[in-house]
């Protein structure tokens, strides 16, 4: 009850604020994105240390790849295109209603709410804010409980950089975060599982909060016949093994055709050789943290391989003395469909790895499962690559490679079905957070004044009305 009320206070604080400045100029905004920009450019070796403790270890490139450059990436785009997207849009007047004009105006939604997970803990709660302060809102962030650290970090900083009335991290166990949801936003965006999604979803709409939900799900890379397997293997590799799989669009499985599946194994043996040289002990292969995490995942592997299936581990399980532990890249190949390593998102370094006919077989498995969040396909096949958009659905698709869609700024990021509901980043997450005003302004020789009754037939007609 006491975290409620606390909660309810900073609601309370930043709508007060909105209220009394509802609608912030380009300068103004501008300014807020550039004091984000300055609190990780300037902290970025606390920021790495504060996701190392959290995690047991986080290779430092990887943390200065997918949560510094990101953030400050974004920050550029929105800074860069901001005036653009303040602008009225015109909207076009049927020809009965003109001269009059018509428009859509953005405008600020007011508070907006932001539940961020533990496996980017820095950029997944900074890049929603990057949008919703570019559209001209209050922020308050959740960030996850599992990274204290990093959370901790997050809240001090803000705290310097901002004033509670514009921006405030609120950090707390999964009872904070619960009240946190049941806040009356005027938006709330949650990043993490499905389940907690759900529960997201029924606190916001008890108060009829609009929310947007990230919620991954298991993305498929589909190898066609005419990929090169050395090079589908290494990007799936990037894309699997980046941040120890724990990524929520990274590749979960692999459909390849029956006849190239040995093949390609040993070319992701060799990738993996090839990025990470002293296995599991690499610097540069990172650590599960969260000992239920890591159950679950030896759970699933446990059970694929008392099911019978061939299980290549590609390194050593690595207790660390930080406390850490790291599991090792690991292949499942052709899991049944009953198994949990299938029924799940895996977000973990295991891969499925499954033979197929043919890519028809492929794509009509995908388009039959539940509906992910990015879908990877090598091909070079312009009638394969067409088949792929236009009878799967996805948040995504990548061709020829994993991840980087996500790392275009001008690109919507976000699910859709069971992955997820609406998008943000750059000028869709501007949109996202704003509030896309119907303006309809008369024209003093309007003519609709005939329409008025009593109404003529004879003009109705002449209307073709």
């Amino acid at each position: 009850m006491d975290d409620a009320r606390a909660l309810t206070a900073r609601l309370d604080a930043q709508r007060r604020a909105f209220s009394a400045a509802p609608y912030p100029s380009l300068a103004e905004r501008r300014d807020r994105l550039a004091r984000l920009a300055a609190l990780t450019r300037h902290h970025r070796e606390e920021i790495i240390a504060a996701i190392g403790e959290d995690f047991g270890h986080r290779a430092e490139a990887e943390s200065r790849l997918a949560e510094i450059a990101t953030v400050l990436q974004a920050v550029r785009h929105a800074r860069r295109h901001l005036r653009r997207w303040m602008r009225p849009r015109r909207a076009a007047v049927p020809w009965r209603l003109q001269p009059a004009t018509a428009r859509t105006h953005p405008q600020p939604l007011g508070v907006v709410g932001i539940i961020a997970p533990s496996n980017y803990p820095w950029s997944l709660a900074w890049l929603p804010a990057i949008d919703a302060l570019a559209a001209g809102n209050r922020v308050m962030i959740k960030p996850s409980e599992h990274t204290p650290a990093t959370s901790a970090l997050m809240a001090r900083l803000a705290a310097r950089y901002f004033a509670p009335e514009e921006l405030c991290v609120v950090e707390g166990d999964a009872e904070v975060a619960r009240a946190f949801a049941a806040l009356p936003f005027d938006h709330l965006l949650f990043t993490g599982g499905g389940a907690i999604g759900r529960e997201v979803a029924r606190a916001a709409a008890a108060n009829l909060t609009p929310v947007t939900l990230e919620l991954g799900g298991k993305s498929p890379a589909l190898v066609a016949a005419d990929a090169d397997l050395e090079k589908a293997a290494e990007r799936i590799a990037f894309g699997k093994w980046l941040n120890a799989g724990r990524t929520c669009i990274a590749p979960d499985h692999v459909l390849i055709e029956a006849s190239r599946l040995d093949p390609f194994l040993k070319a992701l043996e060799r990738q993996v050789a090839r990025f990470y040289p002293e296995g599991s002990a690499s610097r540069d292969y990172g650590a599960v943290p969260g000992k239920a995490q890591r159950e679950r995942l030896e759970a699933m592997l446990a059970e694929a391989r008392d099911r019978g299936c061939r299980v290549i581990a590609l390194g050593e399980r690595l207790e660390l003395a930080s406390g850490g532990v790291k599991l090792p890249p690991t292949l499942v190949v052709d899991p049944t469909d009953d198994l949990r390593i299938m029924q799940e998102e895996i977000f973990g370094p295991w891969l499925a790895v499954i033979g197929v006919p043919d890519m028809a077989h492929a794509l009509a498995r995908v388009a039959a499962g539940p509906r992910p969040l990015a879908l990877y396909a090598f091909t070079d096949d312009p009638d394969l690559r067409r088949r792929v958009l236009q009878t799967t659905h996805s948040g995504g698709v990548v061709f020829n490679d994993t991840l980087w869609h996500n790392a275009v700024p001008a690109l919507p990021f976000g699910g859709v079905g069971a992955s997820g509901i609406g998008a943000y980043q750059g000028e869709a997450g501007f949109r996202r957070f704003s509030l896309e005003r119907s303006v309809f302004v008369q024209s003093r020789r309007s003519a609709v004044g005939w329409l008025n009754p009593p109404y003529r037939r004879w003009l109705l007609r002449l209307l073709g009305l």
